[in-house]
């Protein structure tokens, strides 16, 4: 035979089993006399429970007024033992915030440098060859000084530009006369 739980049985003894397990564990008490006696048990327990319930009278003012006391006694404590701090940790912070800001500093002057490079000799001058598009977008050139070379296409239409890591740069059409594909390549020597 199985025996329901301590649990069914409490539910039981507090009215708070189903219609179905009521059912059941009612069938039980009647052929199983240890369950009845657990039943008792509950049953008791719940008749005793409310006198457990009732709280002796405090006095809500003098316990909010302990509560205080101690909060601001620990406190007052607090502020005690923290005191001044020393001289060594003062000293640790101020180098740590000086450091930061020597870092920002640096990284700041880093910056303007890396942003406005100032110019060397012979690097930008005119006497560079340079390797570009024309002004109107009509051709490429080769610009050295003063001097340029440049290869128009007047005219063309879909011209594709590209422009090679080595210093060239090349333009690639279809001539609308002709039909003919011409590329003209320029490089810097």
């Amino acid at each position: 035979m199985k025996h329901p739980t301590q649990a069914t049985w409490a539910l039981h003894a507090g009215g708070d089993l189903g219609l179905v397990a009521r059912w059941r564990a009612e069938r039980h008490l009647a052929g199983c006399e240890r369950c009845r006696q657990d039943f008792a048990a509950f049953l008791g327990l719940r008749e005793v429970l409310p006198d457990l319930s009732e709280t002796p009278e405090l006095s809500w003012n003098r316990l909010a007024g302990e509560m205080k006391a101690n909060i601001r006694l620990g406190l007052a404590a607090g502020e005690c033992v923290r005191g001044e701090t020393p001289l060594r940790e003062s000293l640790f912070t101020r180098a740590r915030a000086a450091v930061a800001l020597a870092s920002v500093a640096a990284l700041l002057v880093t910056g303007l440098v890396l942003e406005h490079p100032t110019p060397r000799p012979g690097a930008a001058s005119f006497d560079a060859v340079v390797v570009q598009s024309t002004a109107d977008g009509d051709g490429i050139q080769v610009r050295e000084g003063g001097r340029a070379l440049r290869l128009l296409n007047t005219g063309a239409q879909n011209v594709t530009y590209s422009v090679g890591a080595q210093g060239s740069m090349r333009a690639r059409y279809v001539d609308p006369e002709t039909g003919y594909v011409t590329i003209n390549n320029v490089y810097a020597e």
